[in-house]
């Protein structure tokens, strides 16, 4: 577990970092602000759980068996991929119904956050 949550945080942060240049750089010119706006967002809130994906894989180090910590990186991968690219397909599509798909990544995401403090009060270390 420790080995692919850890390669798949790697690997979403570098992604995250490529579509924020992106974003930046060779679509300013063709989206409109609030476009641009939908691709920054996802583009964050896919850098800041690439980096909770990273700490639960350090963490899945010294707690190997804990069920809850696979759980939290499941939920903050399928937030990622749901949350931000719907976002980024909204941004590129203008498809409306896409908004639609983006809140059930949210959810994914909260639910990571949150086998994150449950495992901090039952399985972590003082």
């Amino acid at each position: 577990m420790t080995r692919r949550y850890l390669l798949s945080g790697a690997l979403c942060g570098l992604i995250s970092v490529a579509l924020g240049a992106f974003g930046a750089h060779a679509l300013k010119t063709q989206l409109s602000e609030r476009y641009i706006e939908v691709w920054a967002t996802a583009t964050d809130y896919q850098f800041y759980h690439s980096l909770a994906l990273i700490l639960v894989a350090v963490l899945a180090i010294h707690f190997k068996d804990s069920g809850k910590l696979k759980w939290c990186a499941r939920l903050f991968l399928a937030g990622i991929i749901l949350f931000s690219g719907s976002l980024y397909i909204l941004a590129l599509t203008e498809i409306s119904w896409l908004g639609a798909i983006t809140p059930l990544g949210g959810v994914s995401l909260m639910l990571g956050w949150l086998f994150l403090a449950i495992f901090a009060v039952t399985e972590g270390s003082d």
